[in-house]
């Protein structure tokens, strides 16, 4: 699974975050996981 970094924006790994849950470029401490982009659209009536 992969994550993102809040505050700098970077890809980290389940393996990076293992021992602690902090970004290891930046320090942050705000990490999401990386959604897969959609691509629906809806139309409007």
């Amino acid at each position: 699974m992969e994550y993102m970094c809040y505050a700098c924006g970077k890809e980290i790994t389940a393996e990076d975050i293992a021992k602690r849950i902090r970004c290891p470029y930046c320090g942050g401490k705000v990490i999401f996981k990386k959604r897969p982009e959609t691509s629906k659209k809806v139309k409007a009536r």
